[in-house]
């Protein structure tokens, strides 16, 4: 009969417990800078589409996908929404018609300038608990984990 208590090794149990408390605190510090977006009736990943379009320029679908890192169904349903809201506008290459840019419109524009700095400043706010230092480690250790994928699984 099992009793509900698994066993791992100790490399397990290390490995889960730091996953765990990553996700937990992604989780916390995602939900508590969230509170803004909702008083701007916008979700994480339109968020993240005004966000990437502000600061990097107009992309097609699949680069913006890649960069907040939703799929490509779930990012066609984001910016369906927000063309709804005349926030982005979608325009097709007269070259490639398979090509579809996703722009910013003048709305949308305004939007995320007025909701941005309030957001950076919340995260600026949920870091500070750490030092300097740390954030740059964290940073680092993040980056390092979230490229896992490009070097391989080493199993």
């Amino acid at each position: 009969m099992r009793t509900g208590v698994a066993s791992y090794s100790d490399s397990e149990q290390r490995a889960l417990s730091a996953y765990t408390k990553l996700m937990r605190a992604a989780e916390s510090v995602t939900g508590r800078t969230s509170r803004i977006l909702a008083a701007f009736n916008l979700s994480v990943s339109q968020f993240g589409v005004l966000e990437v379009l502000f600061h990097k320029g107009s992309l097609c679908q699949s680069e913006l996908a890649a960069k907040i890192l939703k799929s490509t169904g779930n990012i066609t349903m984001v910016i369906d929404n927000l063309e709804k809201r005349n926030l982005v506008r979608r325009e097709r290459d007269m070259d490639d018609r398979r090509f579809i840019a996703i722009h910013l419109t003048e709305s949308g524009h305004e939007l995320i300038e007025q909701v941005f700095p309030s957001v950076m400043a919340a995260i600026v706010n949920e870091m500070s608990i750490l030092k300097e230092s740390e954030q740059d480690e964290l940073a680092k250790l993040c980056r390092f984990i979230g490229l896992q994928e490009e070097r391989g699984p080493e199993i």
